[in-house]
């Protein structure tokens, strides 16, 4: 597994999901840490990888909308070839935004319901588990990932919602410690609870939640890890 990780100007996360990934792959063998590279959003091509990673943080001052300069980045058009040929592409928290914003997922993400950066770890429920990046959680199981967003309120169209859910484009769910959907367990606002989301060929996935910053327990939790290990060894 190759992988690269795109850094934007404003990307705070940039550094953590190439520290995790690196981590976990010198640790499984799945990849040598040196696969994994960092790529300026400046760029024209990516080298020849297998993931593509898009990072949290504020890209571009999160001017205009969250993500929607990125999504206009040089090395985005690359990104979306990659997508659309079948790469891997993982968007975290303002990556999602981006995603959005490029249209490599469906729906949009709007302010929080309260206004208020939301900023702890919460519990999701694991929606779907056969892809290549859910393949190492159990249906329904519970982890806990930290957020850290103030645009994470996930909404699409009624139509939309209902073609993704009949396709299993959900990826997580906001939910209570004993795996309930409730709207006091929606630390944002989301529709339907939804934490993460699939494209169609659910190559690509979308997630607010941070996977990097769970990925060793010695910084809090792993819940995380499990993702990265899959990609890896994908």
């Amino acid at each position: 597994m190759k992988a690269a990780v795109i850094t934007f100007p404003g990307s705070n996360c940039d550094r953590d999901a190439y520290s995790a990934l690196s981590a976990l792959a010198a640790v499984s063998g799945a990849a040598k840490p040196s696969d994994i590279t960092k790529v300026w959003h400046g760029d024209a091509a990516l080298p020849k990888v297998d993931l593509v990673v898009l990072p949290g943080g504020f890209s571009y001052g999160d001017y205009l909308r969250s993500g929607a300069m990125a999504a206009n980045s040089p090395i985005l058009k690359d990104v979306v070839a990659h997508a659309n040929r079948g790469g891997l592409t993982l968007g975290i928290c303002n990556g999602f935004q981006i995603l959005t914003e490029a249209g490599l997922v469906p729906g949009v993400l709007l302010r929080n319901a309260g206004l208020k950066f939301v900023c702890k770890p919460v519990q999701l429920r694991v929606e779907s588990t056969a892809t290549a990046f859910t393949k190492n959680y159990n249906k329904n199981q519970v982890i806990t990932i930290p957020v850290a967003h103030h645009d994470g309120n996930y909404f699409a169209a009624a139509d939309t919602l209902k073609a993704m859910e009949d396709n299993d484009q959900i990826a997580f769910r906001y939910c209570t410690e004993d795996g309930q959907v409730t709207a006091e367990a929606n630390p944002n606002g989301s529709l339907s609870n939804i934490a993460g989301v699939f494209n169609a060929g659910k190559n690509v996935l979308g997630m607010m939640p941070h996977p990097e910053r769970y990925a060793d327990s010695m910084v809090g939790g792993a819940d995380g890890a499990p993702m990265l290990q899959a990609l890896l060894a994908a």
